[in-house]
């Protein structure tokens, strides 16, 4: 893609940097991690966020202690701590859990530690651009059907929160399909739920379609049920932080509520993983998947640009009120009409996926 940028890079003196999405739309700002404990706290304030880019994240962070423990001279003890404290800063997105055991595997054999760390981090980051990029491959078919039946007519998807190119490293996987279907000449048209109370929706995924010439309209995360109802929804695509070996989906909270109307009005709902986000050890989503709580004032506040040019962030109730911050809900497979993986479509059930992923076991 040309207009294509990474989320995460590495320096000429062998450190990484991100963006820190915090900031976007309005400011495009670098932050250079320096140390694992960097990569921690970006991870945790998801100045980094997404499940691909927070396992890639993890992977550089686990290179920063290895380099921090021989600089130093510490001790082995400070990379175990190094894995404690990366396992620890997010409880929801697998693909956290996956990079650091396979980071951990490596290490375990390594002749020489540093250079293991470095490689196999940039094997993460490389293998998950080519992961994106084949989901988009499979998601683009789907695309292609339905412009096909509307003789050419915009498609319509909704999507929910951002799992773009900001929350992978490249292409992104509920864009992928989008941006491959806008270079092959269909016409495409995105309804953006504002994803409410990070607001990444608004914040990210319309600021990389934006960037990419997608034509997007922006909508409250109430909309879609509306929209759904009046066919002005053809179909919908969302991401997905962890998917249980039966299929059940762990998402951005509200997802749940835009698969039920979905069902509800006959329309596709698509999840686009990489197979990284499957977590085989569960089979049941509700029971199973911890639901990360965050802090109450994401839902108190919100921040935004002024007239004025500042970034500023508001009181939106009473001083007294408390609130409660879910950052994710769980959708059963049953409203999940197909997942959309790197290596095809995949029916989400326990058959289907492992009939697919088995050897990932």
């Amino acid at each position: 893609m040309s207009t294509a940028f990474r989320t995460i890079w590495t320096t000429a003196d062998n450190y990484v940097e991100v963006i820190d999405q915090r900031l976007l739309p309005h400011q495009f700002v670098v932050v250079k991690l320096l140390s694992y404990s960097d990569a921690v706290i970006a991870i945790k304030n998801m100045t980094v966020r997404g499940a691909p880019l927070i396992g890639a994240t993890a992977a550089y962070g686990v290179y920063l202690a290895v380099r921090e423990m021989q600089e130093s001279g510490h001790p082995k003890e400070f990379l175990t701590q190094a894995f404690e404290e990366l396992r620890q800063s997010r409880p929801t997105a697998i693909n956290l859990f996956w990079s650091l055991d396979r980071m951990q595997k490596a290490l375990s054999i390594a002749y020489n530690p540093l250079e293991t760390a470095w490689n196999q981090a940039h094997l993460i980051v490389e293998e998950d651009i080519e992961t994106c990029r084949m989901i988009g491959v499979h998601g683009l078919e789907l695309i292609e059907e339905i412009s096909k039946k509307k003789n050419g007519a915009p498609v319509n998807i909704l999507t929910h929160c951002n799992a773009g190119m900001l929350g992978c490293i490249e292409w992104g996987t509920v864009t992928s399909p989008i941006y491959q279907a806008k270079e092959k000449g269909i016409k495409v048209h995105v309804w953006v739920d504002e994803t409410r109370p990070r607001n990444q929706g608004s914040n990210l995924t319309a600021y990389e379609l934006t960037r990419h010439g997608i034509d997007h309209t922006l909508i409250v995360d109430n909309t879609g049920g509306h929209l759904m109802q009046h066919g002005m929804v053809d179909m919908v695509i969302v991401g997905t932080d962890r998917t249980t070996r039966n299929g059940d989906v762990a998402n951005k909270i509200g997802t749940y509520l835009k698969a039920l109307a979905a069902k509800d009005n006959n329309i596709p709902f698509y999840v686009a993983l990489p197979s990284t986000t499957l977590d085989m050890t569960i089979s049941d989503g509700l029971k199973e998947i911890p639901i990360e709580e965050r802090d109450q004032n994401e839902v108190r506040y919100i921040t935004g640009k002024t007239s004025a040019g500042a970034i500023e962030h508001v009181l939106i109730c009473p001083e007294t009120t408390a609130a409660s911050n879910y950052g994710f809900d769980v959708t059963p497979a049953r409203l999940v009409t197909s997942l959309i993986t790197e290596r095809g479509l995949c029916a989400p059930n326990e058959e289907s996926i492992l009939t697919m992923f088995g050897d990932l076991i």
